[in-house]
């Protein structure tokens, strides 16, 4: 048994949003993406099928064209190869939910 807590322990990066691995288990990788209000994760694509769940505040989320608010509570499943992207319109904590086969490093590097 894992057990980890979106809500503890949060870090700020005052550049990019911070990314950092929360649960690895057999199948996913649970990522909390911290952002300070304005910061973006410019437009980007998974290989793989992605999760992404708005545990505290309000982004802006940009799919095909539109864009969404996402606030605190809301969820949305991306198919592999979705470009989509991501603003920070206050302080918000965001679950993304990744296949096992996917890796930290290239959310770090979005």
């Amino acid at each position: 048994m894992q057990v980890a807590s979106f809500l503890e322990d949060i870090k700020f990066n005052e550049l990019k949003p911070a990314v950092s691995l929360l649960l690895d288990t057999d199948f996913s990788k649970e990522i909390r993406v911290v952002f300070k209000k304005g910061q973006t994760m410019e437009d980007h694509q998974a290989p793989f099928a992605i999760i992404v769940q708005i545990v505290k505040g309000s982004i802006d989320f940009g799919v095909a064209g539109e864009v969404k608010q996402m606030v605190t509570g809301d969820i949305i499943s991306l198919r592999p190869q979705v470009v989509h992207s991501l603003t920070a319109t206050e302080e918000s904590i965001v679950r993304l939910s990744l296949s096992k086969l996917d890796t930290l490093k290239r959310v770090k590097e979005v």
